[in-house]
């Protein structure tokens, strides 16, 4: 016996795919076989029936995408700087005194960035 042709509207042609954690994949297989359903017709059914809770997370402000670009350049620079002064250091163009103290004061100035992205986004 022949299968009827399926129409467009039918067929389907669109692939999701994620990839989880062990635990909550045997979770879902567990759930598939309680159901006796496969992995496919599971997803399909929570996604037909809006069985799924979507929960929105919040938009983050301009503020603090600008806050967090800010951040990124910063520390990029910070670690730029820190390479340099530990490379420095071991062909001993600076002194020990000295590459602990600029050491120190990157580590202050990171500190504070983070204190400032902080502030931003809440």
């Amino acid at each position: 016996m022949v299968r009827p042709k399926k129409s467009d509207d039918e067929k389907l042609s669109k692939v999701i795919s994620f990839r989880t954690k062990m635990e909550v994949f045997l979770e879902f297989e567990k759930q598939c076989s309680d159901a006796n359903l496969t992995q496919s017709e599971l997803h399909r059914d929570y996604v037909a029936k809006n069985r799924v809770e979507v929960i929105a997370r919040p938009k983050a402000s301009s503020d603090a995408k600008r806050a967090v670009f800010f951040l990124q350049k910063a520390s990029n620079n910070i670690n730029q700087l820190a390479h340099r002064v530990n490379t420095d250091n071991y062909n001993n163009v600076v002194s020990e005194e000295t590459y602990l103290a600029i050491l120190d004061q990157l580590e202050q100035y990171n500190h504070y960035m983070l204190d400032q992205v902080g502030e931003a986004i809440k």
